[in-house]
């Protein structure tokens, strides 16, 4: 049976909600300023035993300030710093074993006394690892023993009964941002190694490289510039589900041009049915937008979204085919091009031979 008091519910109405919302994070985002009006020498020495840390950085916090710590410590760990988190409660029942001299400490903890943090601070001494501490004071017994101290100062927590850790997490969060964003800047940390660490998920399909994504020649149809189009389209049919274009080969096996089904269809269309007979290379749209092997995803669909095609072949470094990437297969993988391709109909062809080549 529950024995905790019924208490009546204040009357708050939406206006008063919305009231307070924003007092709370206006409250946060003042604080925010004045630490990043207070950043010092000190930032930059806490930074510089991040960049030349050896071994790991070892993120430390309890409750509220470790939760902050394990997303700093991940924030780390994706944009090149090699990381890991430590709880203060485990450390000192053997998980300090995991700490090397060639590590560097983290340690979150507003008040600096907290009691399972301080615990292990004659251990890290003994260690000789160097200690980065972000707290309220110097003063505190964290402040004290650490190698660097990045100050808060003194906070008001957002909380309306100022207890809950509110404006000091925020602060806290921000600062470990700033302390990974400029590391990783000065590792020169590329959009590269960020696809290498990010290799699932939206993030993951975006940055990853067409090579992974394209339909390769052997779905695909390619043919020479100097045959007809009725020749070309009775050789190049294939089983299954097919591109809408044909990929068009000079005599050195470079990519020359490309065909669409639409550009087919234009002929009957205007009535230009001796075309057929004609060689492929007088109607097909001459030097195509193309990605070399190795572009990412997110460039490849960026330009067929851009220019508004369907189909956008991919070429090697000496400008030779090696794939295709169709609308239809990125469309499910990138949501965010469906408005896109849904403004009008998806295609270089969709334009006249005189626009297309003008582009």
């Amino acid at each position: 049976m529950n024995s905790d008091p019924v208490r009546k519910p204040e009357a708050f109405s939406p206006c008063d909600q919305l009231c307070l919302a924003r007092q709370i994070i206006q409250q946060e985002s003042k604080s925010l300023l004045d630490i990043a009006q207070r950043l010092d020498s000190h930032f930059c020495r806490a930074v510089d035993f991040l960049y030349r840390c050896r071994g790991s950085v070892i993120v430390c916090g309890m409750g509220k300030a470790g939760l902050v710590g394990q997303k700093i410590m991940a924030t780390l760990g994706s944009t090149g710093t090699r990381s890991h988190f430590l709880h203060p409660a485990e450390a000192v029942h053997g998980d300090l074993g995991r700490v090397h001299p060639d590590d560097v400490m983290l340690i979150l903890s507003q008040s600096g006394e907290t009691e399972e943090i301080t615990r292990i601070l004659p251990s890290l001494l003994d260690l000789g690892v160097p200690t980065l501490a972000v707290t309220a004071r110097t003063s505190s017994t964290l402040g004290q023993a650490a190698t660097v101290v990045l100050e808060l100062g003194p906070l008001d927590e957002a909380c309306p009964l100022g207890l809950a850790p509110t404006t000091s997490t925020t602060a806290m969060l921000a600062l470990g941002d700033a302390l990974a964003l400029v590391t990783s800047r000065m590792r020169n940390f590329a959009r590269e190694d960020f696809a290498w660490s990010h290799p699932a998920g939206s993030l993951g399909r975006k940055l990853s490289k067409v090579d992974h994504h394209l339909r390769t020649l052997a779905k695909c149809r390619v043919a020479a510039e100097d045959k007809t189009v009725r020749q070309i389209f009775v050789d190049a049919s294939m089983p299954g589900r097919r591109t809408g274009a044909i990929m068009l080969v000079d005599s050195e096996g470079k990519l020359s041009g490309i065909f669409t089904d639409s550009d087919l269809a234009r002929l009957f269309e205007h009535h230009r049915e001796q075309a057929l007979d004609r060689p492929i290379r007088e109607v097909m749209t001459a030097r195509p937008v193309t990605v070399r092997m190795g572009a990412r995803m997110i460039d490849a669909v960026a330009a067929m979204a851009q220019r508004k095609i369907s189909e956008l072949p991919v070429v090697d470094a000496e400008g030779r085919p090696v794939g295709l990437v169709d609308v239809t297969d990125v469309v499910g993988m990138f949501p965010e091009i469906e408005e896109h391709a849904n403004e009008q109909p998806t295609g270089v062809a969709d334009r006249s031979l005189a626009e297309r080549r003008a582009a």
